[in-house]
């Protein structure tokens, strides 16, 4: 097999397995927004908060729903244990003129602000990574609130909150309101129930009214337990 075909088999692989991950282990994942333009003409940097392990996957996962090229910062050391990770759009955290150009180009560059994965809760310090790629590439800073959670069901679930582009100075602010109002949703709603007013992108959330599973009709079978 020639390298090229070899090169795109792999990444076709490693992004379609992510992407298994995603529909196979979350219940669902849902956006709430505006998203950004993306293309020939320009991409966006989006700039979500980091308390999940799932963040990266996730927003891989609504890029390819919305046919957006995705690239995200990853941190030298987590790069470094995952290599493949390049082929579903990676970069070096040191990476970051290459970020520029990928989000010159078109693509949607993730660059989570507060650096690392952080404990779940209010927003930790935000530096000055996202703002630069932005202001470097000239496209717009797209703030994201983003909480992957379980909820009433037997698998966690994927929110995204996306807000209005912003400057750099009003980015923290920015990020801070989007996460403040998923939240204030998140501890408002029916927890049975999808948030109201979100897209679903994938998944599907078993919700009370749905027909009990064919396992459990054949436990209440087995047991006979009515």
């Amino acid at each position: 097999m020639p390298e090229r075909e070899t090169h795109a088999w792999a990444t076709w692989m490693v992004r379609h397995s992510i992407r298994r991950s995603v529909q196979g282990q979350l219940a669902g994942v849902w956006v709430r927004g505006t998203l950004p333009a993306f293309g020939p003409t320009g991409g966006a940097v989006l700039a979500p908060n980091h308390h999940s392990w799932w963040d990266g996957y996730v927003v891989l996962e609504v890029a390819a729903w919305a046919g957006a090229d995705f690239r995200v910062l990853m941190t030298a050391h987590q790069l470094g244990r995952f290599p493949f990770l390049r082929r579903a759009g990676a970069l070096a955290a040191g990476q970051v003129r290459e970020a520029a150009r990928f989000a010159r180009a078109g693509s949607w560059m993730v660059v989570f602000p507060e650096g690392a994965v952080r404990p779940a809760g209010p927003l930790q310090d935000v530096r000055a990574g996202a703002a630069w790629v932005a202001r470097t590439a000239r496209v717009p800073l797209v703030p994201v609130a983003l909480r992957v959670l379980m909820r009433g069901g037997q698998q966690p679930e994927a929110y995204l909150r996306f807000g209005s582009p912003v400057s750099e100075a009003l980015l923290p602010q920015a990020m801070m309101r989007e996460l403040a109002l998923l939240d204030a949703e998140l501890a408002d709603a029916d927890p049975e129930q999808p948030l109201a007013g979100y897209l679903r992108v994938c998944g599907r959330r078993v919700t009370p009214d749905d027909p009990v599973s064919l396992p459990a009709r054949m436990l209440t079978l087995i047991t006979g337990d009515r």
